[in-house]
């Protein structure tokens, strides 16, 4: 849902705005971009792709389990992103801007902020910095001094975190009422409904050709768009499952299940 939420340009373009602080020109999106080079390396998929009108590229990233090597997995699509974006002949001052974003339900790196910011700079001199024009950001729904963060990402943040629920208050923000919106006309709108459902299918056909834990983690985010997970014994027992078999056929009736619990029910 999230991907299909963030293929809307406005509501794409409003979260870089209140993300980065910036002002984002027009934009285009796509939804699960693939980045295949070669067959025998590791491709990637980023969830949302977009594109600005100065060709300044984001990749942003649901992250709802908690996993190590998480910044290596953001120096990675960094790697493949940048693989697109200078052509044979083009000099290296060419090369565009890169933001990739995680919007991560758990605190990524234990330090209570809402916001982390990377940018490689001169271990020597701090204030020096490479001006290599990227940068990877962490958003933390798990923040605890709400007194530091700009009263609308508060919003974003909590909305994140609500579970089915607890999503469709009023949260008093516009742009949360904007996103409540677009889920109600995704949800409600049998045409396109079908349409995210295709998408779905596709999504899940690429990752299960992905490793165990990919699996597991894909479950666990359908679930998440489903409601809260009751307790910690069904992510554990999800993410502690080794059988590609059994996580194969999990994938599938997540994909399929309508609530948490009609899931549990069927891989009892």
């Amino acid at each position: 849902m999230f991907c299909a939420v963030m293929a809307d340009v406005d509501n794409c373009r409003g979260f870089l705005e209140m993300c980065l602080g910036i002002s984002v020109g027009r934009v285009e999106v796509s939804s699960e971009k693939s980045v295949v080079f070669r067959p025998e390396y590791r491709s990637v998929q980023l969830d949302v792709y977009a594109k600005d009108a100065d060709n300044t590229h984001y990749d942003i990233e649901m992250q709802v389990v908690q996993k190590p090597g998480l910044a290596r997995r953001s120096r990675y699509y960094h790697s493949q992103m940048d693989m697109e974006l200078l052509h044979c002949g083009q000099d290296y001052q060419e090369l565009s801007d890169c933001f990739v974003i995680f919007v991560c339900d758990f605190d990524p790196f234990g330090k209570g902020r809402y916001l982390y910011t990377f940018e490689n700079c001169c271990l020597e001199e701090g204030e020096l910095k490479q001006e290599e024009g990227c940068r990877s950001v962490f958003l933390n729904t798990c923040v605890r001094n709400l007194e530091e963060v700009p009263a609308g990402l508060v919003n974003f943040l909590e909305f994140v975190k609500a579970n089915l629920a607890e999503s469709q208050r009023n949260f008093r923000d516009v742009y949360v009422t904007q996103l409540q919106d677009s889920i109600r006309l995704i949800k409600s709108s049998r045409e396109m409904e079908d349409k995210f459902m295709t998408l779905q299918e596709v999504i899940l056909d690429e990752r299960a050709e992905a490793k165990v834990e990919g699996r597991a983690e894909v479950i666990l985010e359908l679930l998440e768009d489903l409601g809260a997970l009751p307790d910690e014994e069904l992510a554990e027992k999800v993410m502690n499952e080794k059988r590609p078999e059994v996580l194969r056929r999990w994938l599938k009736l997540a994909a399929r299940a309508t609530s948490v619990g009609q899931f549990m029910e069927e891989i009892q």
